[in-house]
């Protein structure tokens, strides 16, 4: 059995990743070793053996893989010591810290299994997992890509607040609960633009320690630092990790749009306005996406499916990731609207690493 190291498993991202590991079956065909950078030495709750010293160069090289939840921070402190030391292991990694590097590559193995299987037979080591937004909106429109019938992308993303981390989750509940304890019982007699006066005072007043400002009845039209042209770099993720994932040069297709951080705890929602090369109807639109892979579910463009279907309310916790509000735009007949919702924990963040550790234990 091939020897995993896990990092970074008592994390977010980390325990929906064992989670799944053990819904699936995986640790009987590995022999995993826990490692921690702050409670080594302590017993390990799922095993019940030692956490080993995360920092620990000597142990970590008698690993065949290493995968680490536990962020850039981490990576940037251990893994070019590792490599100097001999090491020559699989550093499988949830971070972005190495994800645009020339040696690594960003795993999605239902888009990209062909790249990910010729990098292997070249002997490549480092791989990846996505941006969220990228990874869901690649399973979404993943017929599309396949049948090379983007040219373009627009996509507008709404991202939950886990997509920032598990503090930033909190502190979207505290904001959540101060604004509810203003609207009481007592509450309901009074005009509704009072209670909306008082609630306006009390936003200034709403922790944002994490966020930077209120995200609980508000928004935030900005997610991570901005660069040279303007776009944050979340937004310019999109384009350059997608092209990476499907194996194409830069800018092969254009993806650009603006990313919004709105008050849903774990799902993201992507709108899309896409452009075609060719015109094609609607129902074979459909077909095309929903016949790509088994987790794709594409939802009526009605009122009553899209409440019940399309929200992150539905969404949150499942293996899901419907796409719904289809249809031809008044711009062109090459123009089509898309709308989809996908749980970041999982398809955005957990569940691409899982399955490239498959992918390693049956290579």
């Amino acid at each position: 059995m091939l020897k995993i190291g896990f990092v970074g498993w008592r994390g977010m991202v980390g325990s929906v990743l064992i989670q799944r590991m053990i819904e699936e079956n995986d640790f009987n065909y590995i022999e995993p070793i826990f490692f921690s950078t702050t409670k080594f030495g302590q017993i390990c709750p799922i095993f019940g053996t030692n956490i080993q010293d995360a920092y620990d160069i000597n142990k970590l090289k008698k690993l065949n893989v290493i995968i680490t939840c536990q962020g850039g921070d981490y990576t940037d402190r251990v893994y070019n010591s590792l490599r100097a030391s001999g090491w020559k292991g699989y550093w499988v990694d949830s971070s972005s810290k190495l994800r645009m590097d020339r040696n690594s590559i960003i795993v999605l193995d239902p888009i990209n299994i062909n790249v990910i299987e010729q990098s292997l037979y070249f002997g490549i080591k480092n791989f990846i997992g996505g941006n969220c937004t990228v990874s869901l909106m690649l399973l979404s429109l993943g017929g599309l890509f396949k049948h090379n019938l983007i040219e373009w992308i627009n996509s507008m993303t709404y991202q939950a607040a886990s997509g920032a981390g598990s503090k930033h989750m909190i502190e979207l509940l505290n904001q959540m609960r101060i604004l509810g304890n203003i609207v009481n019982n007592k509450n309901h007699a009074k005009s509704i633009l009072e209670i909306d006066s008082k609630i306006t005072k009390y936003m200034s007043k709403l922790p944002i320690k994490n966020f930077g400002a209120p995200l609980a009845g508000s928004l935030i039209p900005w997610i991570d630092k901005k660069i040279d042209n303007g776009q944050t770099k979340e937004e310019w993720k999109g384009n350059v990790e997608t092209n990476k994932i499907l194996g194409f040069y830069p800018n092969t297709i254009k993806i650009d749009g603006i990313c919004v951080r709105i008050g849903a705890m774990r799902c993201h929602s992507q709108a899309f306005i896409i452009k075609l090369k060719k015109d094609i109807p609607i129902n074979e639109i459909e077909s095309i996406l929903k016949e790509h892979n088994p987790w794709v579910k594409v939802i009526k463009n009605d009122i009553n499916y899209s409440l019940k279907k399309l929200t992150p309310a539905a969404v949150t916790g499942t293996m899901s990731i419907p796409i719904g509000r289809i249809r031809k735009l008044s711009m062109g007949k090459k123009y089509i609207s898309a709308f989809t919702v996908g749980d970041q924990l999982l398809w955005g963040a957990a569940e691409p690493i899982r399955r490239m550790l498959k992918i390693l234990v049956m290579s």
